[in-house]
């Protein structure tokens, strides 16, 4: 299963051709696509029109849906960041460190165009989709 990065969905919805979107697409026909709580919240708050914002609703809830924060996971996130912080490197925003550690919980690649990623995968084993140029 595949987890889909805010920062893909903003190109998707965008008309944006890319090498992500084309696996957006490709993954969407396989039905291998989930999100959750935190990436619905993310997507969705950047759309000011109301019909777009229910379009864009509608393909999301047309996915599987996992609650992507618990306890564990927020322990596990913070965790993660203290060790990036350690090691000098600073993650420009927190969810990105709770999505990265929900996919690891959960075995999902993980398909985005944010370097914020890079260190996690690095460090922690995030799976991330491998995009075929």
């Amino acid at each position: 299963m595949v987890v889909v990065d805010t920062s893909v969905w903003i190109e998707y919805v965008n008309g944006v051709a890319s090498p992500y979107t084309d696996a957006l697409d490709k993954e969407l026909l396989s039905k291998r696509v989930v999100t959750g709580d935190i990436i619905i919240t993310e997507f969705l708050q950047g759309f000011p029109d109301d019909k777009e914002f229910e379009t864009a609703k509608d393909i999301l809830d047309s996915l599987v849906y996992y609650n992507m924060t618990s306890k564990e996971i927020a322990v596990q996130a913070a965790k993660n960041l203290r060790i990036l912080r350690k090691k000098g490197i600073m993650i420009r925003k927190t969810i990105d460190v709770i999505i990265g550690a929900f996919c690891i919980e959960h075995g999902f690649s993980l398909l985005h165009n944010d370097r914020d990623f890079d260190p996690i995968e690095t460090y922690f084993g995030l799976d991330v989709y491998k995009i075929r140029k």
